[in-house]
């Protein structure tokens, strides 16, 4: 704890100094240099309702995280549609997990795997840990928040051969992911204010990126944003990392 809230201080001030730089037209707020991430990505889920990937991926759109499942029982509709025509524009694609407080890691691993399957020349497996509901006010242990994500992560990394990638925002991160035996682990870090000052493989740098080529859900309501990420490196790098094939078309 000693340790921690220093950490969030420095991080407050820096999202201070940052806010006041982007107010007085210094910098444009979370813009990353396409020089230094040209490596572009997006992140979906049922609420971007049905996509049409090939015009996604005229977008410099390299990679796509789609949503798979929840817990140990939700599966998001849209996800087989999404998997299939992703990899068919050549998009390279990567299936997410939306990590429950409430269930054991191994019935959530189980959730994903029976959904998701295996397929050569995806991304690793993530899972997302964050915040819902009544955890942000009252949040989970961290003892029970680890021994579930523990569970979960050694289910996947299993099945699947490779570290799953942990996405995570900065409170989740620090709550839980800091400390822990997690080093290991490509980190997608959340953060809409500015570039993360943890080590990160991912980062998620906006919440409402705007891009042709889906039609949010529908009738309930219109979904007008998506999620934009960069990779941390080259393009040649982001296929090395993962042992992508080289393509345009997966097959």
């Amino acid at each position: 704890m000693f340790i921690i809230l220093p950490i969030l201080l420095i991080i407050g001030v820096l999202h201070g100094i940052r806010l006041k730089l982007i107010y007085d037209g210094k910098i444009i707020a979370n813009v990353p240099d396409p020089r230094k991430y040209p490596v572009m990505g997006v992140d979906v889920s049922r609420y971007q309702g049905e996509i049409d990937w090939d015009t996604i991926a005229a977008q410099n759109v390299t990679f796509a995280f789609i949503k798979a499942t929840e817990g140990s029982s939700h599966k998001d509709p849209c996800f087989a549609y999404n998997w299939q025509e992703a990899r068919k524009s050549g998009v390279y694609a990567g299936a997410y997990h939306f990590f429950s407080y409430e269930s054991s890691g191994a019935t959530q691993a189980q959730n994903f795997i029976e959904t998701v399957g295996n397929e050569a020349g995806t991304l690793p497996p993530v899972v997302d840990l964050e915040f819902y509901g009544d955890y942000y006010a009252e949040p989970a242990s961290k003892q029970e928040t680890r021994k579930i994500l523990n569970e979960l992560l050694d289910a996947l990394e299993t099945h699947y051969g490779c570290k799953p990638i942990i996405y995570t925002t900065a409170r989740a991160y620090y709550s839980y992911i800091l400390g822990g035996s997690y080093g290991q682990y490509p980190i997608w870090m959340r953060d809409t204010y500015m570039e993360p000052i943890v080590k990160w493989k991912f980062w998620q740098y906006s919440d409402e990126g705007q891009l042709a080529g889906y039609d949010g859900i529908q009738p309930d309501s219109t979904e007008q944003y998506i999620d934009l990420n960069v990779y941390n490196g080259s393009y040649e790098r982001f296929l090395q990392d993962f042992s992508l094939p080289p393509k345009e078309v997966q097959e």
